[in-house]
């Protein structure tokens, strides 16, 4: 199961582009002990690279009481970004010290759904 974003993918995230912000939904799912390393990441996140491109955590908090969900549907956790707009985001998955980072995410996270939103008008 992919965790991390692909090329890809950061290109079809780029196209789509209409110069709003980007409001990141991430939802996460531990491996066995990541939660640990994922603390880790997020904190070197939270204190480098989200005030180095001018993104902010909105929300970040863990999963409880699934209300509707099939079985192997809830999240351990569920963090919402928001970053200026997808250039910013984009920018900062390729920054190269950035890419050391997120090996803590990539060994934390058996599952992730990294869904970038549009706001409604």
């Amino acid at each position: 199961m992919a965790v991390d974003p692909r090329g890809v993918d950061l290109k079809r995230l780029l196209a789509e582009d209409s110069g709003e912000p980007l409001v990141m939904l991430n939802l996460l799912r531990f491996a066995e002990g990541g939660a640990e390393s994922y603390r880790e990441y997020a904190r070197r996140l939270s204190e480098t690279f989200l005030p180095r491109y001018g993104g902010e955590v909105l929300y970040a908090g863990t999963g409880s009481t699934v209300l509707v969900a099939e079985d192997g549907q809830s999240w351990d956790a569920v963090i919402i970004v928001r970053y200026p707009d997808r250039t910013a985001f984009s920018r900062m998955v390729a920054d190269p010290e950035y890419q050391e980072v997120t090996r803590l995410r990539t060994a934390a996270l058996a599952e992730a759904v990294l869904q970038a939103t549009t706001p409604w008008s």
